[in-house]
This record gives C-alpha cells, sequence and structure tokens, in this order.
C-alpha cells in the first residue's frame, strides 16, 4: 500500500511540475519575438511582459489575472497592422502547454499616447477582439491543440485604429472548475505598435477592467467541463468588440464583480522539480525519477481522478 501511495503521489508531483506556463515567444506577421525566462533580473530584452513564476491565478479580482504574476514592462515594442497574423506559444518546464480544457481569450488595451513600455497595465481598458473554445468540428477545447507544440493562432482587427496597445492572451484552464475558485487564470501581455489607417475602436461599454470582468460563480468560470461535454459554453468577460466584425459571439454573460481587489504575493517558485511544487502544496516532496510524462485523453476516468487528486493537494 505505501509504494502505491508513493507511487501516486510521484506521479501526482511529476504532473503538477509539468501543469503551468507562460508565453516562450510571439510571432507577428512572420517576425518572431522571443521571451525570456522566468525571474530573470533587469527589463526584459522583449515585446512579452516577463513573470516570475508559471504558476496560475486563481483570485479573480487579484492584480495579477491582468498581465500574469508581477508581470514587469518590457524593453520593446513588436510593430504590427491591422489584420496581422499573430502567433503565441504557450510552453511550461517540461515542454509544450499541458492543460486541454477551457478557453482561449484575446484582449486589447490602448497606451494611449505613450510607449506600451511606460504603460502601467492596472490602468488599462481591455477590449476583447477574439476567444476560442470548443473545435466544432471535434468538440475538443482549442486549447487542447497547444498540447502538441502549436501556438495559438489570432489576427488583429482588420480595422483596427493606429496605436500603441497592450496583447492580452489569455488561457483558462478548467480542470478543476467545478469548485470555487478551481479555475485557473493564466496570461501574457505583449506591447505593440499598431499601424495604418484604420478607425476601429470599442465603445465606452466594451471597455472593462481586469480584475473586475470576471465574477468566480460566472458559468463560464464555475464550471464541470466534464459532466455534459455537448453543453454550450458561455464566455467569461465582454462580448467580442462590434467593430472586430464577422463575430458570432455570445451576449455578455457576466456582471461586473463587488468584490474588492486583491494583490497576492506570487511564488517565484520555478517548479523545475518535484521539491519545487508551488508555495501552497503540502504533497511530500518525494524524488520521482520519471523520464516522460504519463498521458490520458482529457475525458478518461484516470485524467479526471488526477485532477480530482489535484485539487486536494494545491
Amino acid at each position: 500500500m505505501r509504494l502505491w501511495l508513493l507511487a501516486l503521489t510521484c506521479y501526482s508531483i511529476f504532473t503538477l511540475a509539468q501543469a503551468h506556463g507562460w508565453v516562450g515567444s510571439i510571432t507577428v506577421a512572420g517576425k518572431p519575438y522571443p521571451g525570456n525566462g522566468l525571474g530573470s533580473s533587469g527589463t526584459p530584452s522583449s515585446v512579452i511582459r516577463q513573470v516570475n513564476t508559471n504558476s496560475p491565478v486563481t483570485n479573480v479580482m487579484d492584480v495579477n489575472l491582468g498581465c500574469g504574476p508581477n508581470a514587469q514592462p518590457a524593453q520593446l515594442v513588436a510593430t504590427a497592422n491591422p489584420g496581422d497574423a499573430i502567433q503565441v506559444d504557450w510552453v511550461s518546464t517540461e515542454g509544450p502547454w499541458f492543460h486541454n480544457v477551457g478557453p482561449m481569450l484575446t484582449y486589447l488595451a490602448n497606451c494611449g499616447s505613450t510607449s506600451c513600455t511606460q504603460f502601467d497595465y492596472t490602468q488599462a481598458r481591455w477590449f476583447k477582439i477574439e476567444q476560442s473554445g470548443r473545435d466544432p468540428a471535434t468538440n475538443a477545447w482549442v486549447q487542447a491543440s497547444l498540447n502538441s507544440g502549436a501556438p495559438a493562432n489570432l489576427s488583429l482587427p482588420g480595422n483596427i485604429a493606429a496605436g500603441n496597445y497592450l496583447l492580452r492572451h489569455e488561457i483558462i484552464a478548467l480542470q478543476n472548475g467545478v469548485s470555487q475558485g478551481g479555475a485557473e487564470f493564466y496570461a501574457s501581455c505583449s506591447q505593440l505598435s499598431i499601424g495604418g489607417t484604420g478607425s476601429g475602436a470599442p465603445t465606452s461599454n466594451e471597455l472593462v477592467k481586469l480584475p473586475g470582468a470576471y465574477s468566480a460563480t460566472d458559468p463560464g468560470i464555475l464550471v464541470d467541463v466534464y459532466s455534459n461535454t455537448n453543453a454550450p459554453y458561455s464566455f467569461p468577460g465582454p462580448p467580442i468588440a462590434a467593430f472586430v466584425g464577422n463575430v458570432a459571439s455570445p451576449p455578455p454573460t457576466t456582471t461586473q464583480s463587488q468584490n474588492t481587489i486583491t494583490k497576492s504575493r506570487p511564488t517565484t517558485t520555478r517548479e523545475d522539480s518535484p521539491s519545487q511544487i508551488a508555495s501552497s502544496s503540502t504533497v511530500p516532496t518525494a524524488v520521482c525519477r520519471l523520464k516522460r510524462r504519463i498521458a490520458h485523453p482529457s475525458n478518461s476516468p484516470a485524467r479526471r481522478w488526477h485532477h480530482t487528486f489535484r485539487s486536494w493537494v494545491v
């Protein structure tokens, strides 16, 4: 029995060590912009605002929901034009992105007349330009495509007004979404300068604050994604801005939360080894010499057991 429990603990620790991630690079109109390693000192020489941990935000009123844990302004700005294709490459300490259930959402915020290198993201007013849930052809979450190393694909609005913008890409991992506070939010912000002659802009009622746009009980956040995989998914946050065009977006399903915004102390754990699990974990730190990931289908009993076990210890 002891060996069996140790094996389960080792498996859970090993999987947890891979389960979190960050944006390693973005590509704008075919030009790659690499990011920096977690916790690198100084201002990142990148367009991607550097976070100091790969752990998720779980409190919808945490200030780190905006751009990720302790995100710092970057030195560089990517040049872009309306309609440009962008690829966002999410990675983990063990390779590609791990989670496979939950939506991906993209927001922009205008930095105003100043460069986004100087912009305080806590003052941002965000508008949504894209969201992906399940692939209608396969019913699998689009997020799952990242498990093979593929990037998240999106495009800038074709008629967006020129200016300085923060691009916020977000993954919401819902494997523990059945419990309040179980959803995991991973956000990353990149700095853009968009040219062109477009005039498209959001209306005032399409702008939101993050945190502030989500509630812990929103139907797209507090949700059991395993019990009815054919149920329509309600995206959290505002609808996609109308000027983006060609959008089959549901009406907003959330209300502004009245909770107090909090600023948690982000952990600096990099989770490179079983003994470096996120600070809230109480799992024994036995060294498990596992060399490869044990993969399970997203809806298999084994994978669901893992996520249930994980919810006990994280």
